[in-house]
């Protein structure tokens, strides 16, 4: 694989290169599932990183003289990375560069190609091993960009967590119960030049008794009936959402003191019961947990996506899938599917600490400061008011104030603080709150600012501390404030 890999430096097949090759519009094309602008832009070359693209992103069959120019072809048939057609080749697999500016994750990914690619009547193979893909990329932005001992890759599918992981692990270990899936993963770990061992097993069975610092987890987290051909990528085969609370549920054993799960997925929204209940029951003793739902979506939306996914739309049997979906759903009494992250921490509390909160609004990636810093935060939940007044508070960096009012009047009528990281939170606060926010600087302790502000608005000091009190410890909960100097919360 390393002659491999230095071909692909050499004809420059990573992700600016592509990008720029194919534009903008031939980019946007390809999240769409078609290659008709990507070709064109590539229309009249015939360098090493137009054939490349060709025949590993487009899926187009090239001539023997410009594989053979660009890349060892004998050597990546043997491999099963290319097939011999006539006088030319076609990938067998999808190949592709990708990079985390983030980070400065970089490298390739193997996986199969899309089936659905130019509209083609194909279904996928049952044992169809996917890509980068949305799912994907939120994992990799809500895990932690931190050094580690042991990590695990829970359902690595092509390899993509470990590939972002194994450059902060000491050890990565990638399992999965598609046999295929680790076939790919390990030519992706090859081509990367990554030391990452796989296993062959579903959940936990694989690792046993081990601990590791670090468990991410894109699993088969589709809630379909039971009936009917599964692909492994998607859909476990369990009831409900019985995977994701299988794989939280049974993480705490497998998890350093100290250490972190992070997982995305589905979940159910139940007739008559509160879906964050439900998932918060999840959450095993000894850790803490924050779940944060970035969809939902009503059955009938749910199921149109993944007939679609599955190349079922236009099939002679969609209708009968569809109705089967539905009363599938009515049988377990599901009113809708929420989508989104889990972010878990084994921190030894006596009982579950769990955020459970939709978030259907942008944020600022990576995320997972930010989800880990709210964890942190529910420490302070059990201080008094005085353990909290007798520190120094840090507002969060980067607030922005934000001020409206009424033409011709000199005094604002709203005062709103905006964060531009994480989660990108707005609160908005009075004269009083906002007077204590802009004297949080690290510097001065938090009764001390509170008493020097109801001096300056002549209010009682014991009534101020009253009300503004409540919104500290809000605003603490959601990391507005940190201590200064790295006191209390860590």
């Amino acid at each position: 694989m390393k002659r491999l890999r230095d071909d692909f430096m050499r004809a420059d097949y990573r992700t600016d290169a592509v990008l720029n090759a194919i534009g903008q519009q031939g980019q946007m094309a390809l999240t769409r599932n078609h290659t008709m602008a990507a070709s064109r832009a590539l229309a009249g070359r015939g360098d090493g990183l137009a054939t490349l693209i060709r025949l590993f992103v487009l899926q187009q069959w090239q001539p023997t003289e410009p594989v053979a120019r660009t890349v060892d072809a004998a050597s990546l048939a043997d491999l099963g990375l290319l097939t011999q057609e006539g006088s030319g080749f076609r990938a067998s697999v999808d190949v592709r560069p990708f990079a985390d500016d983030t980070d400065g994750t970089s490298g390739w990914v193997v996986s199969d190609h899309t089936a659905t690619l130019d509209t083609r009547d194909l279904a996928p193979a049952p044992d169809l091993v996917l890509g980068i893909s949305p799912a994907s990329i939120s994992l990799s932005q809500i895990t932690p960009r931190k050094s580690v001992g042991r990590a695990l890759d829970l359902g690595t599918g092509s390899g993509v967590q470990s590939v972002h992981v194994a450059r902060r692990a000491r050890q990565v270990v990638a399992t999965d119960v598609n046999p295929r899936a680790l076939t790919l993963a390990n030519l992706t770990f090859a081509l990367n030049a990554i030391k990452v061992e796989t296993r062959l097993g579903s959940l936990y069975d694989p690792v046993q008794s081990e601990t590791f610092d670090l468990i991410t987890s894109n699993p088969p987290f589709v809630i379909s009936p039971g009936t009917g051909p599964r692909l492994v990528y998607r859909e476990a085969g369990q009831s409900s959402d019985d995977l994701m609370r299988d794989i939280i549920t049974g993480a705490g054993p497998h998890l350093t003191d100290g250490g972190s799960l992070h997982i995305v997925g589905n979940w159910a929204h139940v007739r008559g019961s509160s879906w964050s209940e439900r998932v918060a029951a999840w959450i095993p003793r000894g850790c803490d947990g924050f779940f944060v739902e970035r969809e939902t979506l009503d059955p009938y939306e749910y199921i149109e996506i993944w007939l679609a996914d599955a190349g079922l739309a236009g099939k002679p049997d969609y209708a009968a899938r569809y109705s089967e979906w539905l009363d599938y759903f009515d049988q377990l009494n599901i009113e809708g599917v929420g989508m989104g992250w889990v972010t878990m921490v084994k921190s030894g509390s006596a009982s579950p600490r769990v955020i459970c909160e939709s978030w259907p609004h942008p944020v600022r990636q990576p995320v997972a400061q930010d989800l880990m810093a709210h964890l942190r935060a529910m420490d302070v939940q059990s201080w008094s008011d005085t353990q909290i007044m007798d520190l120094p508070w840090v507002l969060a960096p980067g607030c922005m104030q934000e001020t409206a009012s009424v033409p011709g009047h000199e005094n604002p009528t709203q005062v709103v603080l905006r964060r531009g990281d994480g989660l990108m939170r707005a609160v908005e606060v009075d004269p009083a709150l906002g007077g204590v926010l802009g004297a949080c600087d690290g510097e001065l302790l938090l009764g001390r600012i509170i008493a020097a502000v109801a001096q300056l608005m002549q209010a009682d000091l014991r009534a101020l501390t009253d009300d503004v009190m409540p919104h500290i410890r809000h605003l603490i909960s959601q990391t507005w404030l940190t201590p200064s100097g790295g006191t209390g919360v860590r």
